[in-house]
């Protein structure tokens, strides 16, 4: 396996962690393997926490720092940046999320989180959450709305989106809010920052008929797939695992309508949503 990049510190408290777990695993003259093993864990896992990829859950900081003997500093450090915005079977994906170079997403019920308005978002987790305060509903949408500034960059990362038709038709917080979430999705698509496809009704079966999947790509780690249902996820690395949730995808966009015609489904149905034509 490869030497670790060296990392900036100053980029985030998971690079500082990570570049300060490469220093006492190296001193205590252990590979990536080696440390891995006791932990149960690969030798890529413990590559994924020095290269800020993961974050170090609290009970791989304890084992870490019984093996390096580094007197709770990890421990310490871990609990210290564990908090999250996000719910916690989220939190580990959004932060794998913020610095990936590609995100490869089907979403079978809705729009993707990262392409969501504040209208539809809040209509989204009003369902969820349907006795919360509106504190709580407006703190949960002011945070999806802040994963959305992943996008702000001109070109990273690469987001390419298989969306369901059953996404774009069902009409969730009524035409106006449809209408405004389809064309957001539209401009980010005619402005070429995002590929977007839609899975339509006439395909049939196909290869994610179970639910919704993404993969994630980093430069200098291996891909990470996410999936999730209600109120769970789970960030996976086996590699078999992310080998074929990558061949889903990619039956998924042979199967999908191309870009051109996928937007113009979508602005057709905005169209619809505007004039009140749309049938849910």
């Amino acid at each position: 396996m490869p030497g670790p990049k060296d990392l900036d510190p100053s980029s985030s408290p998971r690079a500082l962690l990570g570049a300060e777990l490469r220093h006492a695993r190296e001193r205590a003259g252990l590979s990536q393997e080696e440390l891995g093993a006791p932990l149960f864990v690969s030798g890529s896992f413990i590559g994924q926490l020095e290269s800020g990829t993961r974050r170090m859950h609290l009970e791989y900081a304890r084992q870490i720092d019984e093996l390096l003997g580094t007197d709770g500093f990890f421990e310490r450090n871990c609990a210290a940046i564990a908090k999250s915005k996000y719910p916690d079977h989220f939190a580990e994906a959004a932060e794998a999320e913020s610095i990936a170079t590609g995100i490869k997403q089907y979403a079978a019920l809705l729009i993707p989180g990262l392409l969501q308005t504040g209208a539809y978002a809040k209509e989204v987790f009003r369902a969820y959450h349907p006795t919360a305060t509106d504190d709580v509903i407006d703190a949960k949408v002011e945070a999806r709305l802040e994963r959305a500034h992943l996008l702000d960059d001109p070109a990273t990362p690469l987001l390419w989106a298989v969306v369901d038709e059953a996404a774009i038709r069902r009409e969730v917080g009524g035409g106006a809010v449809m209408a405004e979430a389809l064309r957001h999705v539209a401009g980010l698509a005619r402005k070429h920052r995002i590929i977007l496809q839609v899975l339509p009704f006439n395909v049939g079966a196909h290869a994610s008929m179970e639910g919704s999947v993404k993969v994630m790509e980093f430069t200098d780690a291996p891909p990470l797939s996410f999936v999730e249902g209600p109120n769970m996820g789970k960030l996976l690395d086996d590699p078999a695992t992310v080998a074929h949730h990558v061949l889903m995808f990619n039956l998924l966009q042979a199967a999908a309508l191309p870009s051109k015609l996928s937007l113009a489904l979508i602005e057709s149905v905005a169209q619809d949503y505007e004039h009140g034509e749309q049938q849910p």
